[in-house]
C-alpha cells in the first residue's frame, strides 16, 4: 500500500513538474529567453514575441533557409499577415500601372523587382491561406471609410467608430490591399489634424506600425510628406503624444524607411524644413512635460508644458503652459519631465459638435478629465472662455457702432444686457 500510495504521488509530482515547465515556456520566447511581448503562436505549437520572429525572418544572420523555419523544432513558418499585405499591395500596384499601359515606365520595372522579393519573402509554398494571425484583434475598415478618413470628414469616421465601442475602430485599418494603414497615419498623409487628435482622444494608438513598419512619424520624413509642404503641426502632435521613431522590421522594405532621428533630421534639413530638424536635434523637443522643482516659481511645479525650441546657448528650452493663459517661460532640462499625452490625459479637449471642431483649454488635468467623463455622460455645458468673452464684447460693441449706438447699451459678457427697441404703443397714426 505503501510502495503504491508513493507511486501515485510520485506520478503526481511529475504531471505538475510538466505542466508546470509548460505554462512557462509558453510564456517565454526561445529567441530573447524573455517572458513573450505581444506574443505569436506558430501553427507547431511554439511561441515568440512578435518583433523576435521579425528579426529572425531578417537580421539573425541565419541562412535563408531557415528563415523560414521554427527556431525551436524547424517547423515552416507561415508568412505572417503584414508580409502577405505586402505583397498583395506590390501586386495591385503592377496590375494599376499595366492597366494604364505604363509598363515601360521606370516605376513599373522598380515595381516588378519589388514584386520578386515580396514573392521571395513569402515562399513559394504559400497556399494562401496558412497565414500567420496576430493576436491584436485588429479592425479592418470598410472602404467608405478608409475613403472619408482621406477626405476629413469627421462626421462620417466618427459615426462608424462610435457604432460599435467594443471594437478597437480607432486602431482601425485600411485593407491589406492598401498596406494594413492605420487610420491615424491616413489622417496625417492627407493633412486632416483635427481628426488625428480626435482618433488621439478615442485611443488611437501614435506608434501603430502598418506592414512596412512605418508609423505616422516615420511617414512625415518620407520625400513626399516633405516635398509637400509644411509637416510641423503635425510633427508636433504626434511627438506631444509620445511618438517613437522605429526601424524597419523586414528586409524587403529597407529602401523605404527612414529608420533613425537621425536621419530624420539629415532628410528634414535636406528639403529645407530647418525647423523640424532643429524641434528634433534636442530631446525635449515638441515633447509635452511636467514642470518639476521650479524653486523660483513654485506654484507652477506639477503644471503640464510643450517644449517649443531648444536654446542651446543656455542648454535651456522655451516651453508654452497648458493653461488658457497661453504663458511662455525658459527652463532648465533639471525642470522638465516628460509627460506624454493620454487619453487620460490629454491637457486639452477637441469637442466636434453640430459639425464644428471646438477646442477646450483648461488650467489643470483634473479640470480636462472632468470636462471629458461629463461629456461622455452629456453633462457638459458650453465653457465661456475669457477670450470667448472679449470676442462678444468687441462684437456688440461695434454692432452698436453701427446702429450709431454708445457702448453704454452693453454690459461685460459675464452679464451681457443689450438695450431693446421698444415699440411704440398704438402703431401708425390713422390719417383723419
Amino acid at each position: 500500500m505503501c510502495s503504491e500510495r508513493r507511486q501515485s504521488t510520485s506520478i503526481k509530482m511529475t504531471e505538475l513538474l510538466n505542466s508546470t515547465a509548460t505554462a512557462v515556456a509558453e510564456k517565454t520566447c526561445a529567441i530573447c529567453l524573455e517572458d513573450s511581448k505581444d506574443p505569436l503562436n506558430l501553427p507547431c505549437g511554439h511561441s515568440f514575441c512578435d518583433g523576435c520572429l521579425g528579426e529572425w525572418r531578417s537580421r539573425y544572420g541565419v541562412k535563408d533557409e531557415m528563415r523560414r523555419k521554427c527556431p525551436s523544432c524547424r517547423a515552416r513558418i507561415p508568412p505572417s499577415k503584414e508580409m502577405v499585405a505586402a505583397l498583395l499591395s506590390v501586386r495591385a500596384k503592377k496590375k494599376a500601372l499595366e492597366d494604364n499601359n505604363l509598363t515601360s515606365s521606370e516605376d513599373y520595372r522598380a515595381t516588378c523587382v519589388a514584386l520578386g522579393v515580396a514573392e521571395e519573402e513569402v515562399g513559394a509554398d504559400w497556399d494562401g491561406v496558412t497565414v500567420l494571425q496576430d493576436n491584436s484583434g485588429k479592425v479592418v475598415m470598410p472602404r467608405y471609410i478608409v475613403g472619408a478618413v482621406k477626405k476629413g470628414e469627421i462626421k462620417l469616421v466618427l459615426k462608424w467608430i462610435n457604432a460599435n465601442r467594443t471594437e478597437d475602430r480607432a486602431n482601425a485599418t485600411s485593407g491589406a490591399e492598401l498596406m494594413c494603414t492605420p487610420a491615424l497615419t491616413i489622417a496625417c498623409m492627407f493633412n486632416h489634424l483635427t481628426l488625428m487628435t480626435l482618433l488621439l482622444q478615442l485611443g488611437g494608438d501614435v506608434n501603430f506600425k502598418d506592414c512596412k513598419g512605418l508609423t505616422a512619424i516615420g511617414l512625415m520624413f518620407s520625400d513626399e510628406m516633405l516635398e509637400g509642404g509644411d509637416v510641423n503641426e503635425r510633427a508636433r502632435l504626434l511627438l506631444s503624444w509620445g511618438a517613437n521613431f522605429f526601424s524597419r522590421e523586414h528586409t524587403f522594405w529597407e529602401s523605404c524607411l527612414t529608420s533613425s532621428r537621425k536621419e530624420c533630421i539629415s532628410q528634414a534639413r535636406e528639403y529645407g524644413k530647418h525647423e523640424l530638424a532643429n524641434l528634433l536635434e534636442s530631446e525635449l523637443g515638441g515633447r509635452r512635460c511636467e514642470i518639476v522643482s521650479l524653486t523660483s516659481r513654485p506654484e507652477l511645479n506639477g503644471k503640464k508644458c510643450v517644449v517649443d525650441e531648444y536654446l542651446p546657448d543656455s542648454n535651456q528650452y522655451k516651453v508654452m503652459l497648458e493653461t488658457k493663459s497661453k504663458e511662455v517661460l525658459v527652463l532648465s532640462p533639471d525642470n522638465l519631465k516628460r509627460r506624454d499625452r493620454t487619453p487620460q490625459d490629454c491637457g486639452y479637449y477637441i469637442e466636434f459638435k453640430n459639425g464644428r471642431t471646438i477646442r477646450h483649454d483648461f488650467d489643470s488635468s483634473e479640470d480636462c478629465l472632468a470636462f471629458a467623463a461629463a461629456l461622455n455622460r452629456g453633462e457638459t455645458q458650453l465653457v465661456v472662455t475669457e477670450e470667448a468673452e472679449a470676442a462678444a464684447e468687441q462684437a456688440a460693441a461695434e454692432l452698436l457702432s453701427e446702429l450709431g449706438l454708445d457702448d453704454s447699451a452693453i454690459e461685460s459678457s459675464s452679464g451681457y444686457k443689450a438695450k431693446k427697441s421698444k415699440k411704440k404703443k398704438g402703431g401708425k397714426k390713422k390719417k383723419k
